[in-house]
């Protein structure tokens, strides 16, 4: 029967351990959120910070707690608001950067250095409105250590556009590479047709009329006959940009012999 010394050695034991671990690190901020500031350790994804529908002043309490905790803060769906308000709370020695076109912020430390993975993601858009939702699946992909290669406005209405950017992702030997498409959202099929990697479906929300607001890109690469084809949500860069790198960064890691 344990002993109240047991019961006491065995407290202070836990105590420590959960100082010590940092896989289920949880911060709160001010009441307003808590950070996962250990899920990057845990799942290979960094926390990703969403402003929209925040207020401006909370998303930048957060962004210092989380610099100040982990060296980096990712903000997605950000506004110059967010960024003024961000930089208005001076965090020392932090550099931050404004991805206008995606929305991004990223703000760290200067001596934040990502390790590099070796993990390749390539990606292609339909048309070049949906540049921003690509923009943001690049990033993601880069600040999780992957290298990217981008190719813009190689959709199927000119359709001879496609065949180098593809042949050249497949000399790179990319290990995955994301289709981004608004519209009847066809080029993921397209695509998926041709190449032997996995390809990742990112409809967008750049259409009008009927299937207005990226349903029917959304349904047509749901509904596609091509196999090797996963499919995020509309407008979806940051899902994109993390899945995909997950794939690329376990491909990195098998190639360098580890598993």
């Amino acid at each position: 029967m344990a002993t109240r010394d047991d019961l006491a050695r065995f407290d202070a034991g836990f105590k420590r351990l959960k100082n010590q671990t940092s896989l289920l690190a949880i911060k709160r901020v001010a009441r307003i959120a808590h950070l996962d500031v250990g899920r990057e350790i845990r799942k290979g994804l960094p926390e990703i910070i969403l402003a929209e529908g925040k207020v401006p002043q909370e998303v930048a309490e957060i962004v210092e707690a989380m610099v100040k905790r982990t060296g980096r803060a990712i903000v997605s769906r950000a506004t110059r608001k967010h960024l003024r308000l961000i930089r208005a709370r001076r965090i020392p020695k932090s550099s931050i950067q404004f991805f206008e076109r995606s929305g991004i912020i990223l703000a760290k430390v200067k001596s934040y250095r990502i390790k590099q993975t070796g993990g390749r993601v390539g990606l292609l858009t339909a048309g070049t409105s949906d540049i921003p939702v690509a923009e943001e699946a690049k990033v993601i992909a880069e600040e999780m250590g992957c290298m990217t290669r981008v190719y813009y406005d190689v959709g199927v209405a000119g359709l001879h556009r496609l065949f180098k950017p593809l042949s050249e992702l497949l000399k790179w030997d990319s290990d995955v590479i994301l289709v981004v498409a608004g519209r009847e959202g066809a080029l993921p099929t397209v695509v998926a047709g041709l190449v032997d990697v996995p390809v990742i479906g990112v409809p967008t929300s750049r259409s009008y009329g009927f299937g207005d607001k990226g349903i029917a890109a959304l349904a047509a690469m749901l509904q596609s006959c091509s196999l090797g084809i996963a499919v995020v949500n509309i407008d979806g860069g940051v899902g994109a940009g993390s899945i995909g790198s997950l794939i690329a960064n376990r491909a990195a890691r098998y190639r360098a012999g580890r598993s």
